[in-house]
């Protein structure tokens, strides 16, 4: 199954161009899904129909599911929900406070996040389009797995081996609950879960992300900060879409300061994201609402591209090896050498970009390397970490 994930910032119109893709590739033959992900649903609305919830039939070949998320705190949460509802209420927080607390937020977001690896699993698809919350908490949501994962395989079992054994002794001195082994067998199922959802999004040979901008200052840095915090969890970008271009042959001193504004930001477009496919919708003559709105958008995208085909095979992440060293190379664009930070610990490196940290678990070939230089490539877009053999100490 092919999974296309958009997101950018708010009020670009990532729906519109998410309901775009879904609907013209389930009219070229493809079993397709739209899920959203965003709180704020509005897949239904894009398509004008009042209906809302799990597996709306827009055609034969199109449903749309948006993920109610109090439904899947209640179905997946059920158990760690329970136990920190006690936790809570055993500190004299009110029930009903208690039981709201105890549902972080962005957990409904996370449960939604799992339906991609539930889709996969079943193979009912050939396309998973899913429209994600707005850049930020999309950026947020998809680094939850690798710290899930991270989580599952470093801090869990420790905590698990420990509370069994303290939890008869500490029980009775204390006056509040300490979690049972089913609480624990629900985190482990439910990072289990993350990590097989992570699997799915960082294979690019399956999944990539599309980032939808305007041509507009502020958008266009948005999308330049969320390029390269994909790039830093290994998420493919294989294309941006430049929506709501104005004609150029419109009437009237308003529009035209509005054209050349667009084209000075254009050129910056092309600049930032070369590399890359960028395609371009244009801004018509009313909103873009219902199938047949929906149908020319998508005929505009896609005119000359398949919507799922994978329109980028260069990863983000590589490792390789040039002479006796080894080269990790990490895509990192619009960042300098001293915004990125990095430390090694055994066969651990974190990597940290801004407020975004990533841990990389080394392979055994550069766990084992201690000799460690990273430098920009003459481009400034690509971080080379070099592991090379250590210089044995000459000894008399």
């Amino acid at each position: 199954m092919r999974v296309i994930l958009y997101t950018g910032k708010g009020g670009v119109g990532k729906t519109s161009v998410a309901a775009a893709t879904a609907l013209l590739a389930s009219r070229r033959g493809a079993r397709t899904l739209l899920l959203s992900t965003d709180p704020a649903h509005s897949v239904a609305d894009a398509f004008d129909i009042d209906d809302h919830g799990s597996r709306i039939k827009i055609n034969d070949n199109l449903f749309v599911h948006e993920v109610d998320a109090l439904a899947e705190l209640e179905a997946n949460w059920n158990v760690i929900h329970g136990y920190a509802t006690k936790l809570l209420a055993a500190q004299g927080i009110d029930e009903i406070l208690a039981e709201e607390l105890a549902s972080p937020p962005g957990m409904g977001e996370v449960a939604a996040l799992m339906w991609i690896r539930k889709y996969y699993l079943e193979d009912r698809y050939d396309l998973l389009v899913v429209d994600c919350a707005p850049t930020g908490e999309t950026l947020q949501l998809l680094s939850f797995p690798e710290v899930a994962r991270w989580w599952l395989n470093k801090i869990f079992p420790l905590e698990r081996r420990v509370m069994k054994v303290a939890r008869p002794i500490l029980q009775p001195m204390i006056d509040i609950p300490l979690p049972k082994d089913e609480v624990f067998a629900s985190m482990k199922d439910l990072l289990l879960d993350l990590g097989g959802t992570r699997d799915i999004l960082a294979d690019a040979k399956t999944t990539s992300v599309r980032l939808v901008l305007n041509l507009e200052k502020m958008v266009i840095k948005e999308a330049q900060r969320a390029y390269t915090y994909l790039n830093l969890y290994d998420y493919q970008t294989d294309a941006v879409i430049v929506n709501r271009v104005l004609p150029a042959d419109g009437e009237g001193e308003f529009l035209a300061g509005w054209r050349r504004s667009q084209q000075q930001y254009e050129g910056q477009v092309v600049t930032s994201f070369g590399s890359i496919p960028i395609l371009h919708a244009p801004m018509f003559e009313k909103e873009v609402v219902g199938q047949e709105m929906l149908r020319r958008l998508g005929e505009e995208l896609f005119a000359e591209v398949d919507p799922l085909a994978i329109l980028v095979d260069h990863r983000p992440q590589r490792v390789e090896k040039i002479g006796d060293d080894y080269v990790l190379s990490l895509d990192l664009p619009f960042v300098s050498k001293d915004q990125v930070d990095l430390i090694q610990r055994q066969d651990e490196l974190f990597v940290r970009v801004g407020p975004y940290k990533r841990e990389i678990s080394l392979p055994r070939v550069l766990a084992k390397r201690r000799n460690r230089t990273a430098r920009f490539d003459p481009s400034g877009r690509t971080l080379s970490i070099h592991f090379a053999p250590e210089v044995p100490v000459a000894t008399r």
